[in-house]
């Protein structure tokens, strides 16, 4: 007589348990994939935002706005920039947060020396959700300061030497004096904050040795303007175009983003599009507004 077999044996249920683990793990990966391009929308939409309000501000003032401010602008909003300047237009009738910030300027002319109220409010349209530290307030290593970020410099040109971009300290352009044309001249480039959480503060960053750089804007060729004897970890430059690590203290000085293989740039005509670290070599050329170099966006 035959017998009627109730169970699994061990290798079947092994083999189970194995393909589960495959398909659990393409699930996962899939999950990941999805929620990385959603980021990458979501980034994308906020520097849409960004270049209209970029072309509602230079409507209005016949001008860009500036890009750095040193400390001795004739304004008194030393270290703000073109992020502080935009938010009457990103947030339209309701700019509290610029009129709080006037209004702390009157009464504290450097914004971290106490800090302002709002240096440590996070604007989430300056912010690209693939940083996922962004998300909240965080206090520098150096000065112990709580401090909110943007994810998006401004494009200085080659390097804080050259001036040569649309975003520089201490000046304004318009739209015209791009000759290079304003569909191959990059404005707003991703860089997430520093490390150490110094550098990419949202609308006060004094940056490297005064200048600006690697805080409110950034060249695409930067250079490392801390000593290296005074402590800092990385070589003098100049930085290319390419992949980095949240954790990595270098990444500050060029432009990346953790979106994979690539990251989202601005043109000067409002245009958004994501260059892949292939890009590289034609960067410093898409970086200047009249350098006269005959190169067309990468596909």
């Amino acid at each position: 007589m035959s017998r009627t077999r109730n169970g699994f044996s061990l290798i079947e249920i092994l083999v189970v348990i194995a393909i589960m683990a495959v398909l659990i793990g393409l699930l996962l990966s899939a999950v990941q994939k999805v929620r990385a391009a959603a980021a990458r929308m979501s980034c994308q939409n906020n520097l849409k935002q960004i270049s209209l309000t970029f072309h509602n501000y230079h409507d209005t003032n016949n001008n860009l706005p500036i890009g750095h401010r040193s400390l001795f602008q004739a304004d008194r909003k030393p270290f703000t920039g073109w992020t502080l300047d935009l938010l009457p237009y990103l947030e339209g009738s309701n700019n509290s947060l610029y009129s709080q910030a006037m209004a702390d300027f009157r009464t504290q002319p450097l914004s971290f020396t106490p800090p302002h109220r709002h240096l440590s409010t996070v604007y989430k349209t300056y912010t690209c959700p693939s940083d996922p530290r962004v998300s909240t307030s965080q206090t520098s290593t150096l000065t112990k300061t709580v401090v909110a970020f943007t994810s998006y410099l401004g494009v200085s040109g080659k390097d804080y030497k050259s001036k040569d971009g649309v975003l520089i300290q201490d000046a304004r352009f318009n739209l015209l004096s791009i000759t290079d044309g304003t569909s191959n001249t990059l404005m707003i480039g991703e860089r997430p904050p520093s490390v150490d959480f110094q550098y990419g503060w949202w609308y006060a960053g004094v940056g490297q040795l005064l200048s600006g750089s690697a805080d409110l804007i950034l060249g695409v060729r930067e250079q490392n303007l801390l000593p290296v004897a005074s402590g800092s970890k990385c070589g003098p430059g100049a930085y290319p175009f390419t992949d980095s690590r949240l954790d990595d203290p270098c990444g500050m000085f060029h432009f990346w983003s953790p979106h994979p293989g690539g990251a989202n740039f601005v043109l000067a005509d409002g245009s958004v599009h994501f260059l892949t670290y292939s890009a590289n070599s034609v960067l410093p050329a898409l970086a200047s507004r009249a350098g006269g170099e005959a190169v067309a966006l990468p596909d």
